[in-house]
């Protein structure tokens, strides 16, 4: 195993469950010393247990992302703790499929606010001690419906889409500064959330896998190894992009299901 993040400290939002927690856990078999944040003060007692008994050494503090003052706390707790952060992942999220018309008010503004306030709120902290340093990697996390666009998804295609732009619009402001950002848009992976909506019947998995060129749904390692990639020094010429983990599923123009068939 290498050691391509030895000596970094990562801040990573959404780190006790799923896509957060599988980053969080290979950035640590690298070396990365880890700060996770998540409004689950349950869920992060027990992901820093279980990672600390890999070894790894991580400090955890609850709180919502969309709120300025447990993000400020979080980032000065994490100087303290670990000391400045190297690597920001902006992985927290969340989903609410429905019709347009059925749409609350309370349910665009709170994707609004943990999907596209709390991915500013964390980048403008970890940019105010980025940038004076002259290093640091940002990695956001957003979706293949931050790429495409699907009906009765309005909120969380409005809020991935405007993710997909800041990673291009602050690569751009920052770049000068050596703050490398990034995005990952990852397609349906076998998360806690994916359950939920499956479970939920809001979508079909076997009709997703027939849809996705290679065959599956994505698994939190498939994600965790390209954030591992962009957030390493292998990646040091690799600015701006929104790099697809789908499987195929973006570049697949057919919405039926021929490729079944073949």
């Amino acid at each position: 195993m290498t050691e391509r993040l030895k000596g970094q400290c990562a801040f990573v939002t959404g780190g006790a469950d799923g896509l957060g927690y599988a980053m969080a856990a290979r950035f640590a078999r690298d070396g990365a010393r880890l700060f996770l944040f998540d409004i689950d003060a349950e869920g992060l007692a027990k992901a820093a247990d279980a990672l600390r008994a890999e070894g790894a050494e991580v400090a955890t503090m609850a709180g919502d992302v969309s709120a300025t003052e447990d993000v400020e706390a979080a980032f000065a707790a994490m100087d303290t703790e670990l000391g400045a952060v190297d690597i920001l992942v902006n992985n927290a999220g969340i989903s609410i499929p429905c019709p347009t018309l059925d749409l609350t008010d309370e349910a665009w503004d709170r994707m609004v606010a943990i999907n596209m306030r709390g991915v500013f709120l964390c980048a403008r902290a970890a940019g105010r001690r980025m940038v004076p340093r002259k290093s640091g990697t940002i990695l956001n996390i957003t979706s293949i419906y931050g790429i495409v666009a699907a009906p009765a998804r309005l909120p969380y295609i409005a809020t991935k889409h405007a993710v997909s732009g800041m990673t291009k619009a602050l690569a751009d402001e920052w770049a000068r500064d050596g703050v490398r950002v990034n995005a990952i848009g990852p397609g349906y992976t076998e998360t806690r959330m994916t359950r939920l909506n499956r479970e939920a019947g809001r979508f079909d998995a076997a009709q997703i896998e027939n849809r996705t060129p290679l065959g599956r749904l994505g698994q939190p390692e498939d994600i965790a190894e390209m954030a591992l990639f962009l957030c390493s020094p292998e990646a040091a010429y690799v600015t701006g992009q929104v790099i697809a983990v789908d499987g195929g599923w973006t570049a697949y123009g057919y919405a039926d299901g021929w490729l079944a068939d073949r």
